[in-house]
């Protein structure tokens, strides 16, 4: 009997021995699943030519198929802005003259913005001024960038229909006036703008 149990205790040990490096291994680690992608960071959302065509013309009193040509002509040269201006300038000049307006600054997410702008304009004006004015406004970071001096080429770039396209840029930033009204132009003229948060006399 003495002997039967010494080969039972015999045969658990041995059994013993043969499991305990199965147990002993660990379970193998899985990979951690690979994490997705982060999404490319979506710009500021932009006004389609729609959108413009439509707040242009409310704000001129009327359709106008030479309002939509030249918004067509910006958005083609420049794309989709992301803000836009209304408000109303004056000035002229025969050689030198002043140019002044306000306005409000519309954004998809930054809210509105009222603007001054002032600025010299030297050049061959006829007549003075007292225009309605559109301004698109492209590579704007943040509503206050556009307090600022705008240089570039001031005058009638492209004309059609009543409106005059310009164009001016300040640190990325473009902004294209679209002007209405009852002055006239006959020239290219070389000056800025000058955006400010209150109104000024002070172009410089």
């Amino acid at each position: 009997m003495r002997a039967v149990l010494r080969s039972f205790a015999v045969l658990l040990f041995l059994l013993g021995l043969n499991a305990s490096p199965a147990l002993a291994q660990p379970a193998p680690v899985q990979p951690a699943p690979a994490q997705p992608a982060p999404p490319p960071e979506a710009g500021p959302p932009t006004f389609a030519p729609g959108e413009l065509v439509a707040a242009g013309h409310r704000f001129f009193g009327g359709v106008s198929r030479g309002l939509a040509t030249i918004i067509e002509k910006a958005v083609s040269q420049w794309g989709l802005p992301n803000g836009y201006v209304l408000g109303q300038e004056g000035g002229g000049a025969v050689v030198v003259g002043l140019r002044y307006g306000e306005g409000v600054l519309y954004t998809k997410n930054a809210g509105d913005l009222k603007v001054f702008w002032q600025g010299p304009s030297i050049g061959w004006d006829v007549g003075g001024e007292g225009a309605r004015t559109m301004m698109l406004v492209y590579n704007l970071p943040a509503t206050t960038a556009i307090y600022q001096h705008f240089a570039g080429v001031d005058g009638s770039a492209y004309f059609v229909g009543g409106f005059g396209m310009t164009v001016l840029t300040a640190n990325r930033v473009v902004v294209i006036p679209i002007r209405a009204g009852v002055g006239v132009r006959l020239g290219a003229n070389v000056g800025y703008l000058k955006f400010t948060d209150r109104a000024t006399w002070n172009p410089f």
